[in-house]
Formats: structure tokens, C-alpha cells, sequence
């Protein structure tokens, strides 16, 4: 299956760089891989309307033990690899 990727994804990437972030697009089973001060972080990038999760994202998000965050803008990104999972409102799909 090809992977479509959300329009913001690149201004995403390029912020989250901006502030010293790695930044790994891997596509599945999320967009993206971060890393920020020894921290990881899996993002999955989302438009704000009409952005669909696909029956294996849908699968992978209900199955995965560890945390996952849906952003749907470069501030939202910024706001959760600085501040962490602290809050379940941060980036939550």
C-alpha cells in the first residue's frame, strides 16, 4: 500500500528541526520518529480536516503499549517533544 503524506508534514519536519530535533519519515506505522534531548517520540502528522486514519493505522494505534501522538501542525509537534506526553490533550488525534 502507498503511503500518502499530509501537506504539513514538511513544515512539521522543517520546525521540528529548527529546534534541534532528529527526524527519522518512515511512514508506517506512523510518520515520523523523533528524537529531542534523549527523548523519543512517535508522531503521526494529520490535516485538520478530512485526515483519516487507515484500518492499519487504526489497528496500530488500538494495539500499541507505548505512546503516539497525532499533530496537526508545527506548533502542536514543537509543544509535545518540549513539554513531553504531559498532557493527553497535546497533539491527541
Amino acid at each position: 500500500m502507498r503511503h500518502r503524506t499530509d501537506l504539513n508534514q514538511p513544515d512539521i519536519i522543517t520546525a521540528l528541526k529548527k529546534i534541534g530535533c532528529s527526524v527519522y519519515v518512515c511512514g508506517r506505522p506512523t510518520d515520523l520518529v523523533v528524537g529531542y534531548r534523549g527523548y523519543n517520540f512517535l508522531i503521526d502528522c494529520k490535516r485538520l480536516k478530512g485526515s483519516v486514519d487507515t484500518p492499519f493505522q487504526k489497528e496500530f494505534f488500538r494495539d500499541w503499549k507505548g505512546q503516539v501522538r497525532k499533530c496537526h501542525s508545527a506548533e502542536e509537534a514543537i509543544k509535545l517533544v518540549t513539554e513531553g506526553y504531559k498532557s493527553e490533550k497535546v497533539c491527541q488525534g
